[in-house]
């Protein structure tokens, strides 16, 4: 065995250390802020543990069906954009990824966005929302595309205005609420709506609960050089990701296609946050391209290459590359219950 490959696993397995320790300091953090969002208990979940760096994620047990579907409903509905043009759907397409298949989002009037949108899916269980963390929770994340010039460009009084003259709406929230349309409690369906979209039968949650052959023999290689590799000392936990930030090019600088956005340090203004931004949850990463906050990188092998370089200083071979590429495709889970329903 080479030095430098005793170096490579020597550095992962203090990689996985590392990374379960921020794992169960930011899971604490996280569960009181999920308590915040779930405050009259409309969805609950059930969570089963194991030993490694990547958990299952949690089981969706139950939802309150009147308060996700009206969520449902007004996530789809384009009267919450000032021109009946965009939904919160127009950007997470909830039946491929949950999110839109385009680098940067196009909002009212053909506006383009910033940044890539992130996939809803599975969001609740982020530790923070957007791409710079600017959202400790969906709750407050919620109304912020809503008045966002460049997507919705509306606000609660035109929103309601509007709601207010639909029959279906009035009547839906008139049964799960003596308040009616009110801000607080679109805020609240849409909410109790994404905390709903959970994937379901995901083949990594399956294998880390025992079930050996839910992944392919070459996913299992994947797997392992996932862990050994360093891949989760960022990618971990129970959504592979969302869960810390991280410098885009930690160890080598990146394309300066990646280098064109300074991600935190435009909110803290701390010169340390250049280039950090909230490490992305890998969960359906196969379904969720194009990459990166940008969306520059359009191949799921491209970006394998690129973090392995930037991140953890390595140039992987091309079997490297075709293993961990087929250990993400089984990242993608069937879709969430209320979808179906």
């Amino acid at each position: 065995m080479s030095t430098n490959y005793v170096v490579i696993v020597f550095s992962g397995l203090v990689a996985v250390f590392l990374s379960l320790m921020i794992q169960f300091y930011f899971f604490d953090g996280s569960r009181g802020r999920e308590a915040t969002v779930n405050n009259m208990e409309l969805v609950t979940y059930s969570t089963q543990w194991v030993d490694a760096a990547i958990q299952p994620l949690p089981r969706l047990e139950q939802y309150d069906v009147g308060w996700v579907q009206l969520g449902k409903a007004l996530f789809k509905s384009p009267l919450l954009s000032a021109d009946n043009t965009t939904s919160c759907a127009s950007c997470h397409d909830l039946y491929n990824g949950g999110d839109d298949g385009f680098p940067v989002s196009v909002g009212i009037n053909q506006q383009l966005g910033s940044r890539n949108a992130p996939s809803v899916i599975n969001a609740v269980f982020n530790f923070r929302q957007f791409w710079d963390g600017r959202s400790p929770d969906l709750t407050s994340q919620l109304p912020l595309p809503i008045h966002n010039p460049l997507e919705m460009a509306s606000n609660w009084s035109q929103v309601i205005a509007k709601l207010q003259q639909q029959p279906h709406f009035v009547s839906s929230f008139s049964a799960v609420s003596d308040e009616g349309i009110t801000p607080e409690n679109i805020t609240k369906a849409i909410v109790a709506f994404q905390m709903s979209l959970v994937s379901e039968n995901t083949p990594i949650d399956a294998y880390l609960l025992g079930e050996k052959n839910a992944l392919t023999a070459q996913q299992q290689r994947g797997y392992r050089k996932f862990v050994e590799l360093g891949c989760v000392t960022c990618h971990q936990g129970r959504n592979i990701g969302g869960n810390i930030y991280q410098k885009m090019g930690r160890l080598e600088r990146m394309p300066n296609e990646l280098l064109n956005d300074f991600g935190r340090y435009q909110l803290t203004r701390n010169e340390q946050d250049k280039f950090v931004f909230k490490v992305p949850s890998l969960r359906n990463v196969a379904n969720t391209g194009p990459y990166f906050h940008n969306g520059s990188v359009a191949s799921l092998s491209d970006a394998i290459k690129l973090m392995a370089r930037g991140q953890l200083g390595l140039e992987l071979n091309e079997e490297d590359i075709a293993d961990l590429e087929a250990l993400l495709q089984a990242f993608s889970g069937e879709l969430p219950r209320s979808l179906k329903e």
